[in-house]
């Protein structure tokens, strides 16, 4: 039995903390991330078979344990299917290169959700983890302790996957950074092939925000640095220190206020109206539109877009003054990418 295990079963009463396989934490072997949601289930199922996850058995859960999961809580029988359906189609590829061997696995061997009690009382959840799971598991000898609280207020994949990452090398000593190429950032954070291709856009839309949200909703304020070969960036050091006394106090204090408001007091807009997209006319002399459009790696004349989005906009029925323009914006000029 691996030290991973032991930690686990040492663990089975804490439920404040889950115990993942750092193979598992890492990301390293997983091909076809699930979604954030999926991902929170994913911890769910793991922490509830504590020490037992490495053994061939069936686990059990209720609904009402997993709806008492921040981001799971208005899951029913419906919205649980696709979810299980996503934990179904991760992929963990591991080639262990000593012994020359190279193993194709996933996550789950099969789950079932018992709803003859589903009008009057409770759902119960029985899943087997596949057999490359828990030999992986079983094996195990490096582990991360995810703090439960703060996995389950994350609210981007992105965060989740590399907040994993990050906590399954903080307990390694003298260890506080760690360098990866674009290439295996993607992968941390699950970004797949022919998405947010420039790496403007990657850290724009990937990793910025998530270590702006790990920083502001856990113990640890992360900070990211490209390093650059001639004009290109190919890898990123990522650093990582754990708050102070204070810090997390301050921490404290900022979970105990409403969600809603978080992620605008943590870019700082809380005060702040967005600007409202032009009624008329072009974008040639608006720089705020320009440059969200040249982030979005978007050459298409300004003139032109600005009626197009208009459009676009009327179609759909949304508002130039929304809330999120900006955003709707940034993701139309991303589809439309670079014109000929």
């Amino acid at each position: 039995m691996g030290k991973t295990i032991q930690v686990a079963a040492d663990r089975a009463f804490d439920k404040t903390k889950t115990v993942l396989p750092a193979e598992v934490a890492r990301g390293i072997y997983m091909q076809n991330p699930p979604g954030l949601a999926a991902l929170k289930l994913m911890h769910v199922l793991i922490g509830q078979a504590g020490g037992r996850m490495g053994e061939d058995v069936e686990h059990h859960v209720s609904l009402s344990e997993v709806r008492a999961i921040e981001g799971l809580r208005h899951h029913d029988r419906a919205s649980l299917t696709p979810l299980f359906a996503e934990l179904q189609a991760a992929v963990l590829v591991n080639d262990d290169v000593e012994r020359k061997r190279l193993t194709i696995g996933g996550l789950l061997d099969l789950a079932e959700v018992d709803y003859r009690d589903e009008a009057s009382g409770d759902l119960v959840i029985s899943w087997y983890f596949s057999r490359m799971f828990t030999r992986v598991a079983a094996a195990s000898d490096h582990w991360a302790i995810l703090d439960r609280h703060t996995a389950f207020r994350l609210k981007s994949r992105y965060s989740m996957l590399l907040f994993q990452h990050i906590s399954s090398l903080v307990k390694q000593a003298h260890v506080t950074r760690k360098v990866f190429t674009v290439g295996e950032l993607r992968a941390v954070l699950g970004v797949g092939a022919g998405k947010l291709e420039r790496f403007a856009n990657l850290n724009a839309r990937a990793i910025q925000p998530a270590i702006e949200e790990i920083s502001t909703e856990s113990r640890f304020v992360l900070t990211a640095t490209p390093r650059k070969s001639g004009r290109t960036i190919t890898s990123i050091e990522i650093s990582w220190s754990e708050k102070t006394g204070d810090e997390r106090q301050s921490l404290k204090v900022e979970m105990d206020r409403h969600s809603t408001g978080r992620k605008a007091r943590r870019e700082g807009t809380a005060e702040t109206m967005t600007a409202a997209f032009p009624r008329t006319g072009s974008i040639a002399y608006s720089p705020y539109w320009i440059d969200l459009k040249r982030a979005a790696g978007c050459n298409a004349d300004n003139a032109k877009i600005a009626t197009d989005f208009r459009r676009f906009c009327h179609d759909k029925g949304i508002q130039l003054d929304a809330g999120n323009i900006a955003t709707i914006f940034t993701d139309y000029c991303n589809k439309i990418g670079m014109l000929p």
